[in-house]
């Protein structure tokens, strides 16, 4: 869509200068950075319309993103121009407000034209996400109370087909090119795409918005008509998938083995933690961390009660208790129902702490749910969907209810505080609170930042309750499950780097995993795949969480009795996503100016 029409707000810009040009006075910088700003808001709007609508602007509920090349190559192009403009701001005339806007704008321009140079477009699904996963949940992320709404969803189902063989062109110029992912990461891809033609059409999750409509309706028997043909793409990139593309991709796991292997892994890595760390660092640091959780988790077991033979030491004796662990019927849920209903449980314990550590709450709500079936047999363990006042939508913690007997109840508690609150949902959702800036910081989410702050989230259930009880952990074996999280967070630092850097076979990494955490098989072997799909990503989660308990650390030393947890941490979350290096800039200007 980008190469087919102007930025909408591009000549704001033109505006300027022709009005500095008439009065012979120059564009104040501060003008000039917030017109780009503004700018770049309207240009991912328009690159990404199912985004926008999930956002709360509808004004291209109709469209899909435009997956070609000319559309990419626009997109980046446009970029540059407008990272050049942002580059040649005098920050030195600019607010610290506006210093801090303008370093997130060149930051996220140098970012989108470093993705650009590695040509990920030319692999856009795995089984651990893609158009099969993402379309057909769009719905559930909508609110629909006008005709409008409902027939611009009419026009964005007629638009899958040509969406989904654009889709098809791209993997079919990756394999001519040797960009692939590995064949591993795509077992299940086929079949969910199948998942998305099968059964009829009226049934159709693509097709509920119009469901209430009567079925001799116009606009329903169109959107019938959009359901059937976009189930048969669903089939026929399925049946590409399974007879031409999986089977010419590569074997090797690691991100290396594609073309600028080394540098993309670099890129990877620097991408989602926001650091300037390697891979032999990275491993490092979780090598320690490894260690030194597992020393909490022997504390930890000699407080449970469990009985465990005299002569087990170090790993044995964690492995012993992690059997045994597993091997008990109360660790794991029923039901469904009764799992959910739990998650639900936890929740609610949970929010009347919240005023207690924060000073600012969100006003958005947030609800717990299952995972569709269609995915949940290659998808992690939970993950959440952020909500919107605009669209009337709360937050969703999505928990993956498939095979209960790989879903531990002592797992429970960070889960829930990791995906609603007070991790994912309280932060993001504040996030989209951010009116007194620039709507443009709304739309930033670093991994680093936004998982780092859900796993620190985790620990902060240690403060929830009586001081010295430990909070919602009083339960040791609900601490050790709190462990286990973290030391599966710590794992994935040395996992995601031996898998891409140094040779690790996929069983390695889940032998490695299994002997250090209480984490399930079928939860390993899941997560894993995912760090092969998604190289980097998953180091994110601990090196932001590290940062965040080293800069509470930092204030706690700085200001003793003075410090008010409460107002660290509306400081960390006042300003939304950041990277990890301007949110310690910004903590340090806090604490020297108190």
């Amino acid at each position: 869509m980008m190469s087919r029409r102007p930025l909408v707000l591009a000549p704001a810009l033109v505006a300027l200068a022709g009005l500095a040009r008439a009065q012979e006075v120059p564009v104040p910088p501060a003008d000039r950075l917030h017109a780009l700003l503004e700018e770049d808001h309207e240009a991912l709007m328009t690159r990404y319309p199912t985004w926008a609508s999930v956002r709360g602007d509808r004004r291209f509920d109709d469209r899909l993103t435009d997956p070609s090349p000319e559309a990419e190559a626009a997109w980046l192009a446009a970029s540059a121009e407008r990272l050049a403009a942002a580059r040649a701001l005098n920050r030195a005339a600019l607010s610290p407000d506006d210093l801090v806007n303008a370093e997130l704008l060149v930051h996220e321009l140098e970012r989108r034209l470093a993705a650009g140079r590695f040509r990920e477009w030319l692999t856009p699904l795995t089984q651990v996400g893609g158009p099969q996963q993402s379309l057909p949940q769009l719905p559930e992320r909508l609110s629909f109370t006008t005709t409008a709404h409902r027939e611009a969803w009419a026009a964005r189902l007629e638009a899958i087909p040509g969406h989904l063989a654009q889709v098809v062109a791209n993997l079919r110029r990756g394999l001519q090119e040797g960009i692939t992912p590995p064949r591993l990461t795509l077992a299940r891809a086929a079949e969910q795409c199948r998942a998305q033609a099968d059964g009829a059409p009226e049934a159709h999750a693509l097709f509920a918005p119009l469901r209430g409509l009567p079925l001799d309706d116009a606009l329903a028997a169109r959107g019938l008509a959009a359901t059937r043909a976009a189930m048969a793409a669903f089939a026929a990139l399925g049946e590409f998938l399974d007879d031409e593309y999986v089977p010419a991709c590569r074997e090797a796991l690691a991100a290396t083995a594609r073309p600028d292997g080394d540098d993309y892994y670099a890129y990877c890595l620097q991408e989602h933690s926001t650091l300037p760390l390697g891979a032999d660092e990275i491993h490092a640091i979780g090598l320690a961390e490894v260690a030194r959780i597992k020393a909490e988790m022997h504390e930890v077991i000699g407080r449970s009660g469990v009985a465990l033979p005299p002569d087990l030491e170090g790993d044995a004796r964690l492995r012993a208790f992690v059997e045994r662990l597993r091997a008990d019927p109360r660790s794991y849920c029923q039901s469904a129902d009764e799992l959910l209903a739990r998650y639900r449980d936890v929740a609610k314990r949970v929010d009347p702490e919240l005023p207690r550590l924060f000073g600012r709450l969100p006003r958005n709500t947030y609800g717990v749910r299952a995972m569709p079936d269609f995915i949940a047999t290659s998808a992690p363990t939970a993950y959440y969907y952020s909500g919107s006042l605009e669209n009337g939508t709360p937050g969703w913690f999505v928990a993956n209810t498939h095979r209960l007997d790989q879903r531990p109840t002592y797992e429970m508690v960070p889960l829930t505080l990791h995906e609603a609150v007070p991790g994912h949902h309280l932060q993001i959702a504040l996030a989209q609170e951010l009116t007194e800036r620039p709507r443009w910081r709304q739309l930033l989410g670093y991994t680093a930042y936004v998982e780092g702050w859900a796993l620190y989230a985790e620990r902060l259930g240690l403060e929830m309750g009586p001081p010295g009880s430990r909070g919602l952990y009083a339960d040791p074996i609900d601490d050790f499950g709190r462990l286990s999280y973290e030391m599966w967070r710590a794992l994935r630092l040395v996992v995601d780097t031996g898998l891409h850097a140094f040779g690790w076979t996929r069983q390695r990494a889940i032998d490695y995993m299994l002997a250090s955490s209480a984490l399930t098989p079928e939860n390993v072997e899941r997560e894993v795949d995912r760090y092969v799909a998604w190289p980097g990503q998953a180091v994110a989660y601990k090196l932001g969480e590290l940062t965040f308990r080293d800069l509470r650390r930092r204030a706690e030393e700085r200001l003793g009795e003075r410090f008010d947890v409460r107002a660290f941490h509306d400081l960390v979350l006042g300003e939304g996503a950041v990277p990890l290096g301007v949110l310690e800039r910004m903590v340090e200007r806090w604490l020297d100016a108190r």
